[in-house]
């Protein structure tokens, strides 16, 4: 019998053969049997019904579930750690005090500070009765650096901007808005000096709304922005729009204004907005400090007597009160689009190349590589098990508090087995703080990411395990205060762990002088490059 491609699907043969039921019959094959072969077919039947309404009844079961929970239907063979020798000797290794020292040592003076907040962004400002308003869509750091283009948007057009409204995530449907996440009245307060920023429209304008532009084709709506549009493209096909209409609402808008050829005072009022303007409201900022707390405070007496976490040291340390926060950016979505192999086997590789075709219907350059060449260009997100080998390798040892700032990993717990075993003080907001002190955040992406943010720019050292949103929008912004930040050299990571035979201290001394230089040294931005993942020259000044 032929399965159709969905069937097949959810159900390829290979599972029927394993449970012992066969071929399943058709409708109409049933019907032509006899009473006694159907008494025996027809619990077939019932089954196969079961298992194809189980995806819709239980969609969960078909995809991995959290950060601690494996999909039971994708990947059928939990995964094993697949650098087990360098595993075995990190978890072995000892760090001198003088490494521990230098590692957790604060960034030196590097010739530049923090000045966005000081530098001229008032000129020429005066209130406006025109208004433009954006509709922002991505995750909340995509959504970050939208709001601070609309600001420098608003200033060049000497327009009121209207707080900016925050679309529903497709991927996480949370509809927090603007005022849920960020402290409008500190926003509007800090750019008083630049932009006429109001909360809401004045009743003249109350119809312009997104139910309005999203039910028909509207004069004010401008849908057509270039991606990365100059100040002159907005002067000249924005502007008279505005004068004609009082109003203007631009949709989509992310990644809509140039990071070149910009007047100064643009570039210092984009870096105000991200640095200075942009606050987490009130009760997100005391969760924060309440994990930070926690993270800075030593472990209980029994919780370091229960296990050999220390090797005999105690609080005097370099690393005590002190923490790393890993963004573990590992999720099914990314494993599939890498077209790597992760060491799930031939199961892993099915599923992902299945779902890849789903999601993405063969447009994944990657999958005509092999998994040797895409590792030797670096183009392959590292597993928590990679990332674990590369912080011990660095020098941190199993006494270093390690807070993860991620939703889930593809896998589940079995793939964090050997991160855990590397860094068993690994905690995360669950971990950290009581279901009622989560309560005005769970659920809500938006808001979860802003506390992973709020802990991110707190800790003494970040690493992400690879390139993103969050990552590009930490760099800037930890780079901004001098702040410690470890960024893998993907591509040598890559060579090094396509060497099965490579001994321990091997890999480490070339993982050490790998990153040297990558470790928060500050970078000047070039052409093209984002203001707010290079803050250098634009925000920055010369000491």
């Amino acid at each position: 019998m032929k399965y159709s491609s969905a069937h097949d699907e959810l159900f390829p043969q290979s599972i029927y053969r394993s449970t012992g039921h066969g071929e399943i019959t058709s409708t109409m094959n049933y019907f032509r049997q006899t009473p006694t072969s159907r008494k025996i077919a027809w619990p077939l039947q019932i089954g196969g019904l079961l298992m194809l309404l189980l995806p819709n009844l239980f969609p969960n079961l078909f995809s991995p579930l959290s950060r601690s929970y494996p999909s039971i239907f994708s990947e059928w063979n939990a995964p094993r750690p697949m650098h087990l020798h360098l595993l075995n000797r990190a978890l072995q290794q000892q760090t001198s005090n003088a490494q521990e020292a230098d590692l957790w040592s604060p960034l030196p003076n590097q010739g530049w500070e923090a000045c966005a907040d000081n530098l001229d962004t008032q000129s020429s400002h005066r209130k406006s009765q025109l208004y433009i308003q954006v509709f922002l869509d991505g995750g909340l750091n995509q959504q970050r650096m939208g709001i601070c283009d609309a600001v420098a948007v608003a200033k060049i057009l000497n327009a009121t901007l209207v707080i900016p409204y925050l679309e529903v995530n497709p991927v996480w449907q949370d509809s927090s808005s603007f005022a849920d996440i960020f402290d409008v009245d500190h926003f509007i307060s800090v750019l008083s000096g630049d932009v006429s920023i109001v909360k809401e429209l004045p009743s003249d304008y109350s119809w312009s709304t997104r139910e309005y532009y999203a039910t028909g084709i509207r004069a004010t709506r401008i849908k057509t922005a270039p991606v990365h549009a100059s100040a002159s493209w907005y002067l000249e096909n924005v502007l008279p729009l505005m004068q004609s209409y009082g109003i203007v609402a631009i949709a989509p808008f992310s990644h809509r204004l140039a990071f070149d050829n910009l007047p100064s005072d643009i570039q210092h009022l984009r870096c105000k907005v991200n640095f200075h303007a942009l606050v987490f409201v009130p009760h997100v900022r005391a969760l924060g400090d309440a994990l930070v707390s926690r993270l800075r405070s030593p472990p209980s007496l029994d919780s370091a007597s229960s296990a050999t976490h220390f090797h005999g040291r105690g609080n005097d340390r370099a690393g005590a009160g002190k923490y790393v926060v890993l963004h573990l950016r590992f999720d099914k979505d990314m494993a599939a689009h890498s077209a790597c192999d992760f060491g799930g086997g031939k199961a892993e590789k099915l599923a992902l190349a299945k779902y890849r075709q789903v999601l993405w219907q063969g447009r994944v350059l990657n999958s005509q590589f092999t998994d040797e060449e895409l590792r030797g260009q670096g183009r392959c997100p590292l597993t928590p098990e990679e990332i674990g080998l590369l912080l011990a390798a660095l020098g941190f040892n199993n006494s270093t508090h390690l807070y993860l700032a991620s939703h889930k990993v593809y896998g589940g717990e079995a793939r964090m087995s050997a991160l855990r075993q590397l860094f068993p003080f690994m905690e995360d907001k669950k971990s950290l703080a009581s279901s009622h002190e989560l309560s005005e955040v769970e659920g809500k992406a938006s808001l979860l990411a802003a506390v992973d943010y709020y802990v991110s720019m707190q800790s003494d050292i970040f690493i992400s395990a690879s390139p993103g949103n969050m990552h590009n929008a930490l760099l800037g912004h930890r780079a901004y205060k001098n702040l410690k930040t470890i960024r893998p050299n993907m591509t040598l990571l890559g060579k090094l762990f396509l060497n099965k035979t490579m001994e321990w201290s091997e890999f480490q001394q070339a993982v050490q002088q790998g990153h040297k230089n990558r470790q928060g040294q500050i970078r000047i931005r070039k052409e093209k490059q984002s203001i707010y993942t290079y803050p250098a020259p634009d925000c920055m000044c010369k000491t």
